[in-house]
């Protein structure tokens, strides 16, 4: 169990200087280590490290950051550890097998501010191959994009932090305060990978989260609820339809008033504090449908998983009671759900929104500096709203840790044909090297 507090007694919370001279010996180290960077990005990209099957992604980071002199923590995810904490979301299928894995620098001498550097190596299923242009996991370059699933989203970013670090040793410095490096599962899901790592301890004075954003700052992100609808029929043969009850086309009658439900949250939305610019901020999403058994039998059953997004401020109890009413709603003059109710189950996220506040403002302030290091003294950091989540919610609503994303460009997240630009990778790796360089500060080594 690791038990680190933040630095702020170390150090006074003023930016610590980088020199002209350090920020171009940092830069040109990143170039130098480019070409490396992007054929191990390349190896990362092809591994499959789809939910249940990260252990050799797992594995791949924690050889990694072992050869790189790091204190390495790699340990098993328990459920039972984490059930009780605030942001937990239940799992289906076979946990068993899930990792976390922390990598640690710790300085000779400590000057500055204490670091989280997180990404997370689970990336969403492929889809069908063939409607691919090429090969879902295959890392292939072309004229200066990555593509690959997980390439954009983000693996990439999780690389950059990475080799940030590796530039600052080749120019000969060190981080001058302790970093934790974290590679977590789960983020696409239930967030329990970054969950794990809070449980276990581990705290700094900022959590940067190099998620692809095109460098620009997520100043607020909506919460999310997962849910299975189990929708329950009566087969019949297909030549007597109508004395059965179709579970499938049940179920569509029940997403039609689900899309209602969607339709008033969003009409509240024009109404809350930081979302009320955003159109349809909140999405109801249908993402998964299994049901029947046979073409020519009215199917049984059908279980439908979906998502719905949820403002910041939102209580989710409220917000599943809603839900849950929703659906009553609809089954009761349902000619046959209305005998027969369905199931909602929830399942995955349970997340609530969350919003930046005047506490990450120092880190943001220095990494508008790192930015303009790299970008030129008159570039300005975006700032974003979010109509999806990340772990940061974590950090910020549960654990007094400021977070913030900033992350390259990327394409195709979660589609076919993922994509992330090159150059706005090496980019990031800079832009998070001298990040580093300001708020930890600097030691000879």
């Amino acid at each position: 169990m690791i038990n680190d507090a933040p630095n702020s007694s170390e150090e006074d919370g003023s930016e610590l200087s980088l020199s002209s001279k350090a920020q171009r010996s940092i830069e040109d180290a990143v170039d130098a280590g480019f070409e490396k960077q992007v054929f191990f990005l390349a190896d990362f990209v092809r591994i499959p490290s789809v939910r249940f099957c990260e252990g050799p992604a797992q594995d791949f980071m924690a050889d990694a950051m072992r050869a790189r002199g790091y204190e390495v923590d790699d340990w098993h995810i328990r459920l039972e550890d984490l059930e009780p904490l605030p942001g937990f979301g239940p799992i289906e299928g076979d946990f068993s097998r899930a990792r976390s894995v922390v990598g640690t620098h710790h300085p000779n001498e400590v000057k500055g501010r204490s670091l989280i550097l997180q990404g997370h190596l689970d990336v969403v299923p492929a889809g069908p191959s063939d409607m691919w242009t090429d090969p879902p996991f295959s890392g292939l370059v072309r004229d200066g994009w990555m593509y690959g699933r997980g390439a954009g989203d983000m693996k990439s970013g999780t690389v950059a932090a990475l080799f940030a670090l590796d530039a600052i040793r080749a120019a000969g410095f060190e981080p001058a305060a302790r970093v934790h490096l974290q590679s977590v599962i789960e983020e696409e899901s239930t967030g329990l990978g970054a969950l794990s790592t809070l449980q276990r301890g581990y705290r700094a004075d900022v959590a940067v989260l190099p998620e692809p954003s095109a460098f620009k700052i997520n100043r607020a992100q909506i919460g999310v609820l997962w849910f299975k609808l189990r929708v329950r029929g009566k087969p019949v043969h297909v030549a007597v339809a109508g004395d059965g009850s179709n579970a499938i086309m049940a179920s569509f009658d029940l997403l039609r008033a689900l899309k209602k439900l969607e339709a008033d949250w969003n009409e509240r939305a024009k109404r809350h504090t930081v979302y009320k610019d955003v159109p349809h901020p909140l999405n109801l999403n249908a993402g998964k449908i299994v049901g029947g058994d046979w073409a020519s039998s009215v199917p049984a059953w059908c279980d439908v998983d979906c998502r719905m997004g949820v403002l910041p401020g939102m209580d989710l109890d409220a917000c599943k009671a809603e839900i849950e009413a929703c659906i009553t709603g609809a089954t009761r003059d349902h000619p046959f759900l209305g005998n027969n109710p369905p199931e909602v189950i929830w399942n995955g996220f349970q997340a609530e929104g969350y919003v930046l506040g005047a506490d990450a403002d120092p880190a943001l302030d220095v990494m508008q500096e790192a930015y303009r290091g790299v970008f030129g003294p008159n570039a300005k950091l975006a700032e974003n709203k979010m109509t999806a989540l990340t772990d940061t919610r974590f950090y910020g609503l549960y654990y007094g840790v400021p977070a913030f994303c900033i992350g390259p460009r990327a394409e195709n997240i979660h589609g076919f044909d993922e994509r992330v630009d090159l150059q706005s990778v090496r980019q990031l790796t800079k832009v998070l090297a001298g990040f580093i360089a300001r708020w930890c500060g600097l030691n000879p080594v």
